[in-house]
Order: C-alpha cells, then structure tokens, then sequence
C-alpha cells in the first residue's frame, strides 16, 4: 500500500522540477528513465568505422556512454533539459543574414551559439541549481549534472524524454523551436514519472544533408565526424586536411549550414538569459582583424567565450584558411595578402603551413 500512497508525490514532484526549470531559464524540462541499451549498436557501429575521428573520449569510455546507472550508480531516471541560444537581438531574418555573411569573401563566420558566454558554465550552473531546489523538497538526493562533458548519449536522452527528435543531421529538433537550443542532464536516483517521447517531424525533407559544405551526412541520423566543419574547425587538433580546406569557406569556429537549412529553425526561440547575447561584435567581426589579435588579446577578449578552449594556434589556423578561401571572391586582395605576410614566420609550423597554403591561393 505504501507505493500507491507516494506515487502521487513524484508525479506533483515531476510537475515542481518543470516549474522550477522555467524559472531558471529552461525553455524544456522533461524527464526519461536511463535506459539507452537501443542505442548501443549505433554507437558501436559508428566508433568502429572510426566517425569520430580524434575524439577519443568518445571511445575511450565505450559502452558506459549509454549505459547512465553505470556512470553514476544508482542512477535511474534522467532529467533533460534544454535552453533557447539565439541571442535576444537576433532579427527574423536571420537565417537569411547567416547566408549573406557565408558570401561575404572577408567575412568571419561563427557559430551563433559561440559568439556568447560558455554555455558550459550557463547550463550547469543552472541545472546544480535545480538539482539542489529538488534536494530541498526530497531531502536525500543522489544525482550528477552534465552538459556536454561527460561520457553521456545525450542526445538519445533527450529523445526519449520527448525534448525532440533526432533530425537527419543528428541534432535534437523541436516543433515550437527548431534546433537552435542546448541541453544538459541531472542523473538522479529518484523513480520520478517519465514523458514520452516525441515522434519524428523531418519526412521527406533532406535541406540538412545537401546544405552540408562537405557532405559530412552521409544518410539521415549518419554523421562523418571526420568531414563536419564544426570537428575540423573546434576538435581536431593538427592540420586540416587540404582536401578539405577549401569547403570550408570562411567558418572560422564550428559551422550553422545545417541548422540555417532547417525549416523548423522558421520557429528557433530567442534566449530568456543575457549569457549568449553577442560578445565582441563576433556576429559581424572580418577575418583580418580577428587574425591581428595577439596570444594575449585572444585570451582577453574572449574570457568566458567557449572559442577559448581551441586556443590561440588552432584560431589563428582557422583563420589561415578562411583568409585562403576569400580569394574565391577577393583573390590577391591587399589586406588579406598583408595580413597573411604578417604571420607567414609565425612560431607556430601548424600555422606556417596553413598560413603558406592560403598565400598560394592568392598568388
């Protein structure tokens, strides 16, 4: 009798966490048992044929990335939330905006979600502090936060407890918001009610797959790390295969395409915190003053910024590129060709090379 009599105080709970999660800035707050073991073939099959190129801490934890209670025992419900990213400012046009800036020859093109504060740090503090409002009301909770930064399938998670579904380019979509959202996790030994998940909206739409620069979707939901601008551009930490180079036009930090393709990105949903607001008119920056920026400038500037994490080489090496690329529109333009000289000795023979590659393009 005792079960039947404390159902109702975790269904009333499930409802509190949702609630508590609006206020703190999640636009989604759903929750899905911990079981992943239909994801596991997928993942196998995708670490085998070597799709994830360096990143090694994809393999390295192997089979315990869909298996949560494994990760943190005890575990077996996870709480997945999600939050908006465009910056408050953005204007409807914007996905037309993040085209025009793609052919502008100097233009330097960042990932929207990066032009703002880590969202590292946003989500978690925020989803430590939900964990711990949740504490108050149980008393006794064992859980772990998780954003992006732990041997967790998220997006399957996230999946299961209906925050979306997985698009063909293997992103979360959302009916009312697109894909322009991030999302995190509390892993918690409380049985709370689970949500069901949400059925698949993309049908025969295929705008992800061929707006992709270098065809990195290989099928719908089969992503080649190894050719995504957003792995070569923010993971990989040596040269960029040459091959390659010249797709990737003038995305200096991770790459938008298949998100701008997305019809369901018409109902992407402005951010409610001021954490991703632009920072340092990254929407707007050229290529040529972004590659004049010092070791100690690049670290002052952007404090906070998640680009931080590539460090000054791997910026500097991007940029290379891009500055190569622009003579597709602007070959043998004097500021860029100037600009290139300047770091053509550089310290760095990971940005020699680069910086040597994209002067040939100009010659």
């Amino acid at each position: 009798m005792h079960s039947s009599h404390a159902e109702p105080d975790l269904s009333a709970l499930a409802q509190s966490i949702k609630h508590w999660g609006a206020e703190l800035g999640f636009a989604d707050v759903r929750i899905s048992d911990a079981d992943l073991s239909h994801a596991e073939a997928g993942l196998q099959a995708w670490l085998d044929a070597g799709r994830h190129g360096e990143m090694d801490y994809m393999a390295s934890h192997g089979m315990k990335r869909a298996r949560p209670a494994e990760l943190v025992p005890g575990t077996v419900r996870v709480i997945s939330a999600r939050m908006d990213y465009l910056p408050a400012a953005t204007p409807d046009d914007w996905r037309e905006r993040e085209a025009a800036r793609l052919r502008d020859p100097g233009a330097a093109v960042i990932s929207i979600y990066a032009r703002g504060r880590d969202y590292h740090k946003v989500l978690r503090s925020r989803l430590q502090q939900l964990a711990e409002r949740i504490e108050r009301e149980t008393g006794q909770l064992g859980f772990r936060v998780f954003t992006d930064s732990a041997p967790v399938m998220e997006l399957p998670l996230a999946e299961k407890a209906g925050i979306g579904w997985r698009g063909k380019h293997t992103l979360i979509l959302n009916r009312d918001a697109g894909s322009m959202f991030f999302i995190g996790e509390i892993l918690v030994d409380l049985a709370l009610p689970v949500d069901a998940p949400a059925s698949a909206h993309c049908g025969q739409c295929s705008a992800c797959i061929t707006a992709c620069p270098t065809q990195a979707i290989l099928a719908p939901g089969r992503l080649d790390a190894r050719r995504c601008i957003s792995y070569l551009t923010i993971e990989l930490k040596n040269s960029i295969p040459e091959e390659l180079r010249p797709l990737i036009g003038n995305r200096v930090y991770g790459c938008d395409d298949c998100q701008t393709a997305c019809p369901w990105n018409k109902f992407a949903q402005r951010a409610v915190v001021p954490d991703f607001d632009e920072r340092n008119e990254l929407g707007s920056a050229d290529m040529v003053s972004l590659f004049g920026w010092s070791e100690e400038e690049f670290g002052r500037k952007l404090e906070g910024s998640p680009i931080r994490r590539i460090g000054h080489e791997r910026w500097l090496r991007n940029l290379a590129v891009g500055l190569g690329n622009a003579a597709e529109g602007a070959r043998g333009d004097a500021r860029i060709v100037a600009a290139l000289q300047a770091r053509a000795d550089d310290a760095s023979p990971m940005v020699r090379e680069h910086v040597a590659w994209a002067l040939k393009r100009h010659a």
